[in-house]
């Protein structure tokens, strides 16, 4: 009797365990982001000489350039359409465990793909779409193959958050923040009384995505290359504008250091297919507009 009892015990744990739900792996971070460029020699000269970021070897199909910032990077591809006024391809973002975060999102209802693919560097990854149809990778990086390449003199080793326009935060919260574990780590907007900007961070680092909301249907390319951007961290943006100064650029227009709703310097500089590349300080200088952060900041060496 005993036996039998301890039989049927084990047998329906086992059966609880199997019909339990996949947890989700850590994700820690940006990977990397995708651009579109309709002028390669041109990019290549804004990051190389005003950045000073380097150049290395494409891994992703497609990709013609891609730019090293310290154990991250930016990608570019030849815009499929010319007068498309979205730039952004995809973004990336780190898991420890590119199968087990597939297997947990196939079990939460989203659509993935049956398999991890390889990349040229050893990395594994799936692509998604989240619920406004903007192309979201996870990546897990291939075991001592992290990319260090040098440079002389780079404004940023380290890419602190990107961000894209949204026009349903709930469905987008169900799916970072439900979902994907993703939490506020700070909000806010031009008005206190009226939020522009969320910054989602991710579970497991202190790199985060940025809701761009309340942004008109059908913006032009200028208004879409503000909003779909990236953001590169500084420590102090005086010494970040006098590298820049010594790289040759000078402030001019909508280029220039001034400081942010958030309490940070930043200094958004773009790209020649007018995306914007935001330098921004990893810590507040002044207290924040509209919220309280509510996450740990970034440093260069996370």
């Amino acid at each position: 009797m005993k036996r039998n009892l301890l039989a049927a015990t084990i047998f329906l744990t086992a059966i609880a365990v199997a019909q339990s739900p996949p947890k989700r792996p850590k994700i820690t971070g940006i990977d990397h982001v995708d651009f579109y460029t309709t002028d390669a020699q041109a990019n290549e000269r804004f990051y190389n000489t005003v950045l000073g970021i380097p150049l290395a070897k494409p891994v992703e199909s497609g990709q013609t350039e891609r730019f090293i910032v310290g154990a991250q990077w930016v990608g570019y591809s030849p815009a499929p359409h010319p007068q498309s006024t979205d730039r952004m391809d995809h973004v990336a973002f780190r898991t420890d465990d590119c199968l087990a975060l597939r297997s947990y999102l196939a079990a939460n209802g989203v659509k993935v793909s049956q398999s991890c693919a390889t990349s040229n560097d050893g990395s594994r990854s799936f692509a998604v779409n989240d619920p406004e149809g903007h192309k979201i990778e996870f990546v897990q990086e291939a075991k001592f193959q992290r990319l260090q390449v040098a440079s002389s003199d780079p404004v940023s080793r380290r890419l602190i958050h990107a961000g894209f326009i949204v026009h349903d935060r709930a469905a987008e919260d169900h799916f970072y923040k439900d979902i994907l574990g993703f939490h506020i780590y700070w909000y806010g907007g031009m008005q206190p009384e009226r939020t522009q900007w969320v910054a989602m961070q991710v579970p497991d680092g202190t790199d985060w995505l940025e809701y761009m909301l309340n942004v008109k249907q059908n913006p032009d390319l200028h208004t879409t290359g503000v909003m779909n951007h990236i953001s590169l961290g500084v420590s102090a943006m005086k010494a970040a504008q006098a590298k820049l100064e010594a790289h040759g650029w000078k402030p001019h227009g909508d280029e220039h250091s001034q400081m942010g709703k958030d309490g940070k310097w930043q200094l958004n500089l773009f790209d020649p297919d007018q995306t914007r590349i935001e330098l921004m300080e990893f810590t507040p200088a002044e207290k924040p507009c509209c919220s309280e952060f509510q996450g740990k900041h970034p440093r260069e060496s996370d």
